[in-house]
């Protein structure tokens, strides 16, 4: 399945739009207990740790994504918009929202 941020697909013609398609996810952190559990993890300010959490999340966002554009019908994604948000300490939401379309060939 084409997935993109742009609103059109080079060189293949939207036939239908479908509607908008969301997928989400929520993940824990324990910011505290993880720092300590993986202090030697960060380098340079950064945890890969963290990073993978944070990828794991968003491709659970995205296949979500595709499999509601899928179940309408359709076989690409235009417009996907990824948003994260902290909902409350400790917890990240992941949003993967966009538009379900056919496209010929």
């Amino acid at each position: 399945m084409i997935c993109t941020t742009t609103n059109s697909i080079e060189g293949k013609k939207i036939t239908k739009y479908l509607g908008v398609v969301t997928g989400e996810t929520i993940i824990g952190a324990n910011i505290f207990k993880d720092f300590f559990a993986s202090i030697t993890d960060i380098v340079g300010g950064r945890s890969s740790a963290y990073e993978k959490v944070l990828k794991e999340a968003k491709d659970l966002a995205m296949s979500e994504l595709q499999m509601r554009a899928m179940q309408l019908g359709g076989n690409a994604i235009v417009g996907i918009d990824l948003d994260y948000e902290t909902i409350r300490e400790g917890m990240l939401m992941v949003t993967a929202s966009g538009t379900a379309v056919v496209i010929e060939g």
